[in-house]
């Protein structure tokens, strides 16, 4: 048998780091705008406060199919010229500067709700790389580094993309409009955010190289070289087996469902549960799909992603579970964030009101708040992971963004919540960081992009059940009051937080 040499990956020096970072400052700049005005952008166009939910489920959606296809199609592409993962970026970051130029001049509830599908799928087309981008280019030593350093700009991205409409109003562009109109302040945000966003995004492209594929083979582990990743591990009868029982469930709970609202009409539950119901279903009709083509020996890329899916490494399933309820408390303060502070602190639901728009305006500082602190912890976490542990340090920080979003109920004097927006800004940046460090210590190299995309699902997923739940829970159980929404919120991400405990990184 012949000896097995491996190539040490070689250290990049700061500069580079950089390089490959400031194009997250553009995304994330997308992200902002969209985060802390979508909501917003939809009651002004009309939207009811239980109906927002099942308005922002276009968002995650997109992300559940998007990521794994480009992170699937990018770990098969090379181009001399372009490398592996800078063609998704670009293309991606065109599309989202058109999409951020069209979506505030919409006036329709139903043209926000396709614009806000159009702009996560182009976002998503630039974002899935970056993640492996980190993955391929930096020797384990360094990737808490980088993804540190991504989530610094995406701190700075997002904090300017988040005040944006306050900083315009506060120079004199107008900050309300007649129902039906998206005020000026919110437009031009959007304007800027398109050119930042494509400019970003090519300063990456244009001042990186990335490794070619048989570079990035010789710097596996031996026994990772040894291990042939094309081949389909999973039993065809799994395929099968798993499918029927995930069709099963989903179908039966969606005519349990529709038989409730048939006979209980006065108080049927939300249309939004049928996302969820038919989501179950149509994940095991996917599965089934799969072991049909495999049975027929035609291994498709949806045959490798299902299969993959299968067989995640034990690390990978740890840091999942993390994921979900994380995500979850997080999508309850993007969406909930303004309705809950105009009602706690303004005393009011009437969006076209002085009082709503400034809390909208301030929820914008706010998040501008959170993400800025984020930016600055971004370099506190690898002296933490240093002197503890990866999971010991996303603990720490999951704790204090879980105690932020619990004392939004608590302090009725609006700057007292930037004192929350630093416990969830520590969070946010080691959500944006340590689970892919200690993620990609799991991953084969030729399997990053696709395993990113994988990763993904514990993100939309939970936002999902969030847009498809927290209505619900919004409306019967709290009865409009949506600041009880964000304290659940809090609560969720503590429980993440002891979930890290779980893991074990290899």
């Amino acid at each position: 048998m012949p000896e097995l040499f491996t190539a040490q990956k070689p250290l990049l020096t700061l500069r580079q780091i950089i390089n490959m970072s400031v194009g997250f400052l553009g995304i994330q700049f997308g992200f902002g705008l969209q985060n802390a005005n979508v909501s917003r952008i939809f009651q002004s166009l009309g939207a009811d406060i239980d109906s927002i939910p099942i308005l922002w489920i276009a968002a995650p959606i997109t992300g559940l199919i998007m990521q794994p296809v480009i992170g699937y199609i990018s770990d098969k592409t090379w181009s001399p010229r372009w490398g592996r993962r800078r063609p998704f970026f670009l293309i991606g970051a065109v599309l989202a500067s058109l999409a951020l130029i069209f979506f505030p001049n919409v006036y329709a509830l139903w043209m926000a709700a396709i614009m806000l599908w159009l702009l996560d799928a182009s976002i998503n087309i630039s974002m899935e790389p970056f993640r492996a981008f980190v993955g391929d280019m930096l020797p384990d030593e360094q990737r808490t580094q980088g993804y540190a350093m991504q989530s610094f700009f995406i701190g700075i991205g997002a904090v300017v993309s988040s005040v944006l409409p306050y900083l315009l109003t506060k120079c004199g562009v107008a900050n309300e409009a007649a129902q039906g109109i998206v005020p000026d302040s919110v437009k031009i945000a959007f304007y800027i955010g398109a050119v930042v966003f494509l400019a970003s995004v090519a300063y990456t492209v244009f001042t990186t190289k990335e490794y070619s594929p048989a570079e990035l083979k010789s710097f596996g582990t031996i026994e990772e070289q040894q291990v042939d990743y094309s081949i389909i591990a999973t039993p065809v009868k799994s395929f099968y087996n798993k499918g029927i029982v995930w069709l099963i469930f989903g179908a039966v709970f969606t005519l349990l469902l529709y038989y409730y609202n048939a006979t209980h009409f006065e108080l049927p539950l939300e249309k939004e549960l049928y996302v969820l119901t038919l989501g179950i279903a149509s994940f095991g009709l996917v599965q089934l799909i799969a072991g049909y083509l495999l049975t027929n020996n035609k291994k498709t890329g949806l045959v490798e992603v299902v299969n993959d899916l299968y067989q995640m490494p034990d690390t990978m399933k740890q840091l999942a579970v993390v994921q979900f309820f994380t995500w979850f408390a997080l999508f309850s303060m993007w969406i909930y964030a303004t309705t809950a502070l105009a009602q706690n602190i303004a005393h009011t639901t009437d969006t076209t009101s002085k009082g709503y728009n400034e809390i909208g305006n301030w929820v914008g500082v706010l998040f501008g708040f959170y993400n800025g602190f984020s930016a600055l912890f971004a370099f506190l976490l690898p002296v933490i992971a240093k002197k503890t542990n990866r999971p010991t340090t996303h603990l720490i920080c999951l704790v204090a963004g879980g105690v932020g979003l619990i004392s939004f109920y608590f302090f009725k004097d609006k700057n007292l919540l930037i004192l929350s927006m630093a416990g969830v800004g520590l969070a946010w940046s080691s959500i944006l960081s340590m689970p892919y460090s200690m993620l990609t210590t799991s991953l084969p190299s030729n399997k990053m992009g696709v395993y990113m995309g994988i990763f993904n699902f514990f993100i939309v997923i939970p936002q999902i059940l969030a847009a498809t739940l927290l209505g619900f829970f919004t409306k019967h159980i709290f009865h409009g009051n949506a600041i009880y929404t964000i304290v659940l919120g809090g609560c969720m991400m503590i429980l993440a937080a002891l979930l890290t405990l779980r893991i074990k990184i290899k």
